[in-house]
């Protein structure tokens, strides 16, 4: 069992980094390998529109890592994916990212189907909520499930490192990772 994670951020290890890392945590604990897969190491680019990934399960482009990261998206048990709050929304590495996998899902339907899935935001002020839908209804609309917490999947901090200190978003991220491996377990009848 195997689940990836999504960092959106133009930042390798910044904030959102860490708030998957405390999510892989629990899924560790409980016997889940984890990959964090970084954006910022790649140079993704919006998608053309020219359909050629129809029939082929994957874009035709790979030269930028977009094709890599989403095969290992299709093999995975689980996703996670994350974003830091830029102009209220996700990141554009994430939106080109999610646009990009829209479209090869779409013309390939059912590549992420019951998939277990989770979005989580490293937010300092607004736009939480916004980025946090982003990510969800990409998930939602390509047949994934998504895993909850016991609140919403944010977790507030300005400079890097500062969402360690936000106990409650901490203790969320904590709750989700035991959440997302619960499903994924009882999905594979563990």
């Amino acid at each position: 069992m195997k689940v990836i994670g999504i960092n959106g951020s133009a930042r390798k290890d910044g904030n959102t980094a860490l708030i998957i890392s405390k999510v892989f945590d629990e899924l560790n604990t409980e016997g889940i390998e984890t990959e964090l897969i970084q954006l910022a190491e790649c140079e993704i680019q919006p998608c053309r529109g020219c359909f050629a990934c129809k029939g082929r399960g994957n874009c035709v482009f790979a030269n930028d890592g977009f094709a890599e990261i989403f095969s290992r998206m299709v093999e995975a048990d689980g996703i996670i994916l994350g974003s830091p709050v830029y102009s209220a929304d996700v990141s554009a590495k994430m939106k080109a990212f999610l646009e990009r996998g829209g479209v090869v899902v779409a013309t390939n339907p059912g590549l992420l189907r019951h998939k277990i899935g989770a979005s989580v935001a490293a937010v300092r002020r607004g736009g939480g909520m916004t980025t946090v839908d982003t990510m969800n209804h990409f998930m939602l609309n390509k047949e994934m499930i998504v895993v909850g917490s016991t609140y919403w999947n944010m977790v507030y901090g300005k400079n890097i490192g500062d969402v360690l200190n936000d106990e409650e978003g901490m203790a969320n991220m904590r709750n989700l990772g035991e959440n997302m491996a619960s499903l994924i377990k009882n999905l594979n009848h563990e």
